[in-house]
């Protein structure tokens, strides 16, 4: 039985597709992929070749996608952009002086951008490379040399480092009019920021609320974003309150830029950790910078 691997199309024909594609134009795709033109006329022919069906429609004017080119476009290109990502992130596993972290995107702006900044002015021959994914999971740290994970630090294959809490408090621009609630009836009559996390393992002011036994539906009009970083901008901008990672608005609390609105605080009792796997000894740069941010 022939695999179906044995039946793809060479990668340097599909490459050569999607740049032409990408730029509509066959001399600019062999300047880019550093040929020439004919040599990606070729790829192209012998990317036909295997599909048995054109994928440009050659006119005086330019070309066009066929209706199967297009079809394939749309297959290939993630499948492309997947790999070249995963091509680099294993140079940059295997670089001596590059140190891979994955960790969700408010993590990875508010929280370990600053202290990559600050690592790399003590440290300039160690490049640290993020990685921001909000669907981070135990299974994807062994692409990279470190992750950081919310949770209770017990993963089977990982050495965990706890780093900060997790608590989490509502809070609004300082100019903002509002009555200070005291109790949590009085909270969710204020314009309340709603965060929609279905997409990702993330609480939202339904969990937020329940944490302290108390019912809470949305407001169906209200202000709703799906990242924590885009409610967090809505509170700095004045629109109403939003709920506030510890880790990501304290700093703006300290600095008045925004304040705390009631003293409630939901403590999650768990904490964001730095992991990495237990099968592989950590090379010295990532060594460096584990010991830097203990």
């Amino acid at each position: 039985m022939i695999s179906k691997q044995k039946r793809l199309p060479p990668i340097h024909a599909l490459s050569a597709f999607e740049a032409v594609a990408r730029h509509g134009s066959f001399s600019s795709a062999a300047e880019e992929l550093h040929l020439s033109q004919s040599a990606v006329s070729k790829q192209v022919r012998t990317l036909e070749e295997h599909t048995r069906y054109p994928v440009f429609l050659r006119h005086a004017r330019g070309i066009e996608l066929t209706s199967a080119g297009a079809a394939l476009l749309q297959e290939i290109q993630p499948a492309l952009a997947q790999l070249s990502s995963g091509l680099e992130r294993i140079r940059q596993r295997q670089d001596a002086d590059t140190v891979t972290v994955i960790a969700t995107h408010a993590v990875s702006h508010y929280w370990l951008f600053p202290r990559v900044m600050a690592f790399n002015r003590e440290h300039p021959d160690i490049t640290v490379s993020i990685q921001s994914d909000n669907a981070i999971s135990p299974a994807v740290i062994g692409e990279y040399d470190f992750g950081v994970l919310f949770g209770r630090g017990r993963w089977p294959g990982l050495e965990a480092q706890p780093l900060f809490p997790e608590r989490i408090y509502p809070v609004c621009h300082p100019d903002l009019a509002l009555a200070e609630p005291r109790t949590l009836q009085d909270l969710k009559a204020l314009p309340l920021i709603e965060l929609d996390s279905r997409a990702w393992d993330c609480i939202d002011w339904v969990d937020w609320f329940a944490h302290f036994d108390e019912a809470y539906a949305p407001r169906p009009h209200g202000l709703r974003f799906n990242q924590v970083s885009l409610s967090y901008n809505a509170a700095l901008e004045g629109l109403g309150v939003s709920l506030g990672w510890e880790f990501m608005v304290s700093q703006a609390v300290r600095e008045g830029r925004l304040r705390r609105v009631g003293e409630f605080v939901y403590d999650a009792g768990k904490q964001d950790f730095l992991v990495h796997g237990t099968k592989e000894p950590l090379k010295p740069a990532a060594r460096t910078f584990k010991h830097w941010l203990s």
